[in-house]
């Protein structure tokens, strides 16, 4: 197996962890030396943080981890383009090399809608590489979003029942 498929494959197994618990399938690992050293998946509903991105959970584990804000060296791989804001993490934290899976028309900022990781106006720039997995990475989106609104068309509907129940 080609090894930035093999490492979105451990992002995709965080982003399983964050669909077990009702989130948005999106999931995080940084590599440094071969060596995976930081993962994280989304948590903004579970903690009500609207930052709680999985990015940004493994951007503050590996610096905790190398003890340097510093991520020389690193890897990211995220099943989602990043957003501005992990985009602007993962410039600041100067990682080196972003991988991601399936674009995001309407955040993402690694090439869809901007390019924030490769903007040379900025100190430092990421190399990037799209579509690992794409299929696979997109998939489990669109099939969480679309039982999502599964289960609310489900409960709109046995409120509509309940409601028509109570005025008979």
């Amino acid at each position: 197996m080609e090894r930035n498929e093999r490492y979105m494959r451990l992002a995709i197994e965080e982003a399983k962890k964050a669909e077990r618990i009702g989130e948005v399938p999106i999931g995080c690992v940084i590599v440094k030396d071969d060596q995976v050293i930081a993962s994280g998946y989304n948590h903004r509903e579970t903690d009500q943080q609207a930052t709680a991105h999985a990015e940004l959970i493994a951007i503050e584990e590996a610096c905790k981890k190398l003890e340097n804000w510093r991520l020389e060296g690193c890897e990211l791989f995220v099943t989602l383009e990043p957003c501005p804001m992990c985009a602007g993490a993962i410039m600041l934290s100067r990682i080196e090399h972003v991988v991601y899976g399936a674009n995001d028309p309407k955040g993402g900022c690694c090439g869809t809608l901007m390019n924030l990781v490769q903007d040379e106006r900025f100190n430092h720039v990421s190399r990037l590489t799209s579509g690992v997995l794409e299929e696979e990475c997109g998939e489990m989106l669109t099939s969480f979003f679309r039982d999502l609104r599964a289960e609310k068309k489900a409960r709109k509907q046995a409120m509509a029942c309940a409601e028509q129940d109570e005025t008979v």
